[in-house]
C-alpha cells in the first residue's frame, strides 16, 4: 500500500517521538534540605565562609582536588556566591555537610554540578574535614544525595571525576556502587604537572 507524503509522515509521527526525551528539568525551590541517620545536609550560607576557607584552603583536603586553594575568606564567600547562582539557576546544588546535633557548623559539603540536563547526568562532588574521615560520614551523604538524585531529580546517571592518586576517594565510591569507567591518561593540567583523571560513574 502506498501512502502520500503526507500520510506518511503522520505515520512516522509515533516513530519519531520515541527518539525525543524531554530535558531534564530541575527546581531547588524551596531548597531540599536531607537529613539522614547521623547528618542534617543544609543550604549553604555566607554564615559557613569561615568554615568553607578551611575546607577549600587545607592542604590535605585539597591534596586530590586540582583546584587552586582559598588564599583568603573573600575566595571563600566567591565560591559561596558561585553556589548561590548555581543554585538560583537550577544548573547545580550543593548541600553543607552537617551533624545533626550541631547543624550550625557545616563539616565538608557536596552536590551536583556540570549538569547534562540533555542526558539526565551530573557530576557529584565533596569534601570532608579531616576530622571526620573514616567514620562513615561521606558515604552516609553520597547514598543520601544519590538517593535524591535519582528519585527526585530523575537523574539517569551520576558521574564522578576523580584524582587517580586519590585511592579513599576511589574506595568509598566503590562502596556507594559506582563502577570505575574510564583513565584518563595525563589528561589534565594542573599547577605545571599532566595528571591522569579516573571517571565512575552509577546508573539509576
Amino acid at each position: 500500500m502506498l501512502l502520500s507524503p503526507g500520510g506518511l509522515m503522520f505515520s512516522l509521527i509515533p516513530v519519531l517521538l520515541l527518539y525525543i526525551k524531554k530535558m531534564l528539568e530541575l527546581n531547588f525551590s524551596p531548597f531540599p534540605g536531607i537529613a539522614t541517620g547521623r547528618l542534617l545536609l543544609r543550604r549553604t550560607t555566607t554564615a559557613d565562609a569561615d568554615e568553607i576557607f578551611f575546607l577549600r584552603s587545607n592542604e590535605d583536603v585539597m591534596k586530590y582536588i586540582d583546584r587552586p586553594r582559598a588564599t583568603s575568606l573573600q575566595d571563600a564567600k566567591d565560591f559561596l556566591d558561585l553556589v548561590d547562582k548555581s543554585l538560583d539557576a537550577n544548573d547545580g546544588i550543593s548541600w553543607g555537610i552537617t551533624l545533626k546535633e550541631n547543624p550550625s557548623k557545616i563539616i565538608g559539603y557536596i552536590g551536583y554540578w556540570r549538569m547534562k540536563k540533555e542526558h539526565y547526568r551530573a557530576e557529584i562532588g565533596y569534601a570532608l574535614h579531616p576530622a571526620y574521615w573514616k567514620k562513615g560520614i561521606m558515604k552516609e551523604a553520597i547514598l543520601a544525595v544519590l538517593d535524591y538524585g535519582f528519585n527526585t531529580m530523575q537523574l539517569h546517571s551520576v558521574e564522578a571525576n576523580i584524582n587517580a592518586d586519590n585511592n579513599a576517594s576511589a574506595g568509598i565510591l566503590e562502596a556507594t556502587g559506582f563502577i570505575k569507567e574510564a583513565h584518563f591518561k595525563e589528561d589534565f593540567f594542573f599547577d605545571g604537572i599532566f595528571r591522569d583523571t579516573i571517571i565512575y560513574s552509577k546508573l539509576k
